[in-house]
């Protein structure tokens, strides 16, 4: 008893007693902490300090505040975009043939180029005071969504001018000479803008960029000014075939010394008019079978004055700073609004599909087999557009949170993919036979491209998410990297000694509500809510803990290397982002009012997102290299055992049942889909045959019978059904005309385009003789 009193004693002293505690403990930890900490270059930390925390820094935590989370109040349309949408929008969605504009024109047609310009689609994020729109994050991605479900094409050329690009960065450095004269000319569309940052040989590595700007006098409009002599060669620039206005980025060099000291001044983001002397654009890239505008832009000894740096002057070298700060808002609405929309459609079409699509009598919806990619299509919709709407409410609040946005972009896009493979694999040739009759294959061939931009998926996965939420979202890391870089010593470990004891703190709680939140199977965790979701919000902070304590351990026993150990790290990430997308499905569905026909669609995305953490924790532990750590790792998140299962097969049954059932919420879930009230049209071709054979459905479930019972013949269809089942007096006449109609819609909605002879050959997009690649000097 005295030993072990004397061992508190000691206990207490060392950390009890400042200068102890900082020659036996913090002096120590913090060399060690210099050696181990990861090396960052000036545009690292540019990236790293960019943007906000936000719920993302909850999770991170281990401390989830449930109640605060689930007051934020979810974004709302105002009634002037309410009505740009019932009105300006509902027109150009009514324009767009999607067929026309990527087979035949492989352009937006010149009325609705023009309608763009005239209803300023191109200005949603410019403020009124210069003409714009200045509609909210929410109207946004409202918009692009629904003009996504229609013409993935369209959708791009509209979101690129209110993502990043001139207006964005001149509404937010421009000077006022800029902003005068330039946001009325883009919200007016006299303008069109595109930016360039991406080169042959800068791509995910930003930074690289090879072109330069020097800093040298030259003459503009007749006079010699001091200016700058820019050298570029950008490829994969959206609307640099069309655009009036060029937005650069460039690495800007001072070495005559005309504007001070510094030689190397950096990153330099400049407004420069495409018919300015020594600009070359017009190019275009074919981004797999896409008609949006999309190029190669270069300049040879091209000069312009300093003005035309955006911010002017003082913001030279500055512009790493203003893309990575302002790459987040455009990364949270753009590419996810054409991956939800993917969702919607798919999930409504399929459903459609599935129901009109009869094989051995039955709807193909009714086979285990299909309702397997049924219930992904649904499950997964359900958290696209759960996590559409949580990204929105964030940066609604003016927050620009950069995690979250990039767990956003990647998993939203890989999400994107995964329902639209379902799709196809349901739609079978009716999803590869283009035509207008096809409404899944553009989208189809699309959803590379959304993988591959803005952060290619694999750099946004392996490096960004944990990369920088472990900095950003964890309470003391970023604050004691600052204390350990500090030049003063003494200061530094002043601070680094106040930081540390609150981490061993922190790390000792997260260790302690681990194992006893996994002892316990979650059951003391906090309950924010009851009914059948309450276990959900208890193991998600089960798991927000293990992901605390886990990202210490792991940043304590590799230090810098597990920067390099991507692998690992990404697993990590993996956990964070579905910690969150979990977080969004419950919101979703409290702001919804807890619909009960919604319930399978919950228990499919929580099970999976637990079930994906808890792959994910797996995963870490078995290649954490150090075999010590990774055992003492598991003995604490999993002490007994992984008892997370992926969706059990009855959820994916009831699902591919709701999306076979048309009514509210079926609505509720697919509202992004545009479907055209015309038999033309291949979507409300789809949707028209669908209504009418449920509304048919207790007279197939008769003839169905009949045939297996061999009362009428079991391989007739058409007109020829209607007239055996009226002969059998299974039906009436009026039922048998409405079951011609219905026939003949069904029908014309699993038929597929077929071209005669010669017609495709004639559909040529150029000629051998001038294909061009895309290369340095090309």
């Amino acid at each position: 008893m005295e030993i072990l009193l004397l061992l508190v004693v000691l206990v207490v002293v060392l950390f009890a007693v400042k200068d102890i505690r900082r020659n036996l403990i913090t002096r120590p930890v913090f060399g060690f902490f210099k050696r181990v900490l990861p090396p960052m270059s000036a545009t690292e930390r540019e990236a790293m300090e960019a943007g906000d925390v936000w719920w993302d820094a909850e999770l991170f935590s281990g401390r989830p505040d449930w109640q605060k989370f689930l007051a934020m109040t979810p974004p709302q349309l105002n009634q002037r975009e309410q009505d740009f949408v019932d009105n300006q929008l509902a027109k150009l969605l009514d324009m767009l043939d999607d067929f026309r504009i990527v087979q035949q024109d492989r352009d937006l047609p010149k009325a609705v180029w023009d309608y763009l310009r005239k209803e300023r689609f191109f200005a949603m994020i410019i403020s009124r005071d210069y003409g714009g729109l200045d509609f909210s994050p929410a109207a946004n991605s409202y918009i692009v969504s629904r003009i996504a479900s229609r013409s993935i094409s369209a959708a791009v050329s509209v979101m690129v001018p209110n993502s990043l690009g001139p207006g964005e960065l001149l509404s937010h450095y421009g000077t006022s000479e800029q902003k005068d004269y330039w946001l009325p000319r883009l919200a007016e569309g006299k303008d069109i803008p595109c930016f360039a940052l991406t080169g042959p040989e800068a791509g995910s590595d930003a930074g690289a960029i090879p072109d330069e700007g020097i800093i040298c006098k030259g003459e503009h409009d007749g006079k010699e000014v001091v200016g700058i002599r820019l050298n570029w060669d950008k490829r994969y620039i959206t609307l640099a075939p069309v655009a009036t206005v060029l937005g650069l980025a460039f690495k800007l060099y001072d070495p005559d010394g005309l504007l001070g000291d510094k030689k190397a001044l950096g990153i330099t983001c400049a407004l420069i008019p495409t018919d300015h002397s020594g600009v070359k654009h017009g190019d275009r890239h074919f981004p797999l079978n896409q008609a949006f505008m999309n190029g190669t832009t270069s300049g040879e000894d091209v000069f312009i004055p300093l003005e035309w740096i955006i911010g002017g002057i003082d913001y030279a070298g500055k512009g790493w700073r203003m893309l990575v700060e302002c790459l987040s808002a455009g990364r949270g609405i753009s590419l996810p609004a054409l991956a939800t929309a993917t969702g919607h459609v798919t999930q409504r079409m399929t459903g459609a599909y599935s129901y009109v699509r009869q094989q051995f009598g039955l709807p193909i919806g009714k086979f285990e087999g299909v309702q397997a990619s049924m219930g992904q299509i649904g499950g997964l919709n359900y958290t696209l557009e759960s996590m559409r709407r949580l990204t929105i409410t964030a940066l609604c609040q003016g927050k620009s949170p950069s995690v979250v946005t990039a767990m956003t972009k990647y998993h939203m896009t890989e999400m994107g993919r995964q329902v639209m493979d379902h799709a196809m694999d349901v739609h079978a040739g009716k999803g590869i036979q283009l035509g207008p009759k096809n409404y899944l294959g553009h989208g189809y061939m699309a959803t590379p491209v959304s993988i591959t931009v803005e952060g290619a998926n694999i750099l946004t996965r392996n490096l960004m998410i944990f990369g920088q939420g472990a900095t950003r979202c964890h309470p003391y890391v970023l604050k004691e990297m600052d204390a350990a870089s500090n030049s003063n010593v003494d200061e530094g470990l002043a601070q680094f000694d106040q930081l540390l004891l609150k981490h061993m703190g922190f790390a000792l709680s997260n260790w302690g509500a681990t194992i006893g939140h996994a002892l316990t199977s979650s059951c003391f965790a906090e309950k924010p809510v009851s009914g059948e979701t309450v276990r959900y919000y208890q193991h998600l902070t089960r798991f927000s803990r293990a992901l605390a304590y886990t990202a210490d351990v792991a940043m304590l026993t590799l230090g810098g290397d597990l920067k390099r150990k991507e692998m690992l790290s990404a697993r990590l990430g993996d956990v964070l982002s579905h910690l969150y997308m979990g977080s969004a499905v419950l919101k979703r569905f409290e702001d919804e009012g807890r619909q009960a026909a919604d319930l399978a669609f919950v228990h499919f995305a929580l099970q999976r997102h637990l079930h994906e953490i808890a792959k994910a924790f797996s995963g870490f532990f078995d290649n954490l290299p150090n075999r010590v750590m990774a055992t003492l790792l598991r003995l604490s998140v999993f002490p007994l055992g992984n008892r997370f299962k992926a969706p059990a097969d009855d959820l994916a049954q009831q699902i591919s049942e709701s999306m076979m059932e048309p009514g509210v919420t079926r609505d509720r879930h697919t509202f992004l889909c545009f479907w055209k009230d015309d038999e033309n049209d291949p979507t409300g071709h789809m949707e028209k045959a669908f209504l009418a054979m449920k509304a048919l459905e207790p007279v197939y479930k008769r003839l169905q019978k009949a045939q297996k019972n061999g009362d009428i013949a079991a391989d007739i269809y058409g007109d020829e059904l209607a007239a055996a089942a009226l002969e059998a007096e299974l039906i009436d006449a009026d039922t048998a005309e409405q079951l011609k109609d219905c026939e003949r819609w069904r029908m014309g909605a699993i038929a597929v385009d077929s071209f005669a002879p010669g017609t495709l050959e004639k559909q040529k997009f150029y000629s051998t003789s001038k294909r061009k690649t895309s290369s340095a000097k090309s």
